[in-house]
């Protein structure tokens, strides 16, 4: 099973290894999406699997979008309504979003500079820091992240733009980016 709209059919119809399938290749993602937006790995986790509920029970009227999209736009809208629920923007420790097997130094490295790095996304504007996430961590196209956040396309170009642009100023003036 390669296709994932495919693979939710199969799970919906009791198939555990293609539940499975869909889980594994999509929940890190929504996690470091979730967790982004809302600053906690555990509500993110959370987000994450009720995102996955919420698609076994989603009426899906068509399959000809991206199912990447579809999901993501669930995991989307329920962690800005858990962050307005919230509305704190506590601190995210970057060592638990590490994947990979790094050796002791290359992991100390990778999370001094991840804890950089996602400092200076949490400084920017939620609007900006949502934009910027969808895009480099969901991986999604401009269309579709104009489509999951309800935005106009030049919007979506706009802030990642300008989200760009003072993450580099921001990371340069910390020694990260030259």
């Amino acid at each position: 099973m390669t296709d994932d709209w495919e693979c939710l059919i199969a799970a919906r119809g009791g198939d555990e290894h293609a539940w499975r399938v869909l889980f594994e290749r999509h929940y890190p993602m929504l996690v470091r999406m979730a967790s982004y937006i809302t600053g906690s790995l555990e509500t993110a986790q959370d987000l994450a699997q009720e995102s996955f509920v919420r698609l076994l029970r989603a009426e899906i009227r068509h399959h000809d979008g991206s199912f990447k999209s579809f999901l993501s736009t669930i995991a989307y809208r329920l962690a800005l309504k858990e962050r307005r629920r919230k509305s704190s923007d506590s601190n995210l420790d970057p060592a638990l979003i590490a994947d990979g097997s790094l050796t002791p130094l290359e992991l100390a490295i990778r999370e001094e500079t991840d804890v950089i790095i996602i400092r200076v996304i949490q400084s920017l504007s939620i609007e900006h820091r949502e934009i910027l996430t969808l895009r480099y961590v969901g991986e999604h196209s401009y269309e579709e992240i104009a489509r999951i956040t309800g935005v106009p396309i030049g919007t979506v170009k706009s802030r990642i733009f300008y989200a760009i642009k003072t993450c580099q100023e921001k990371l340069r003036e910390q020694g990260v980016f030259k």
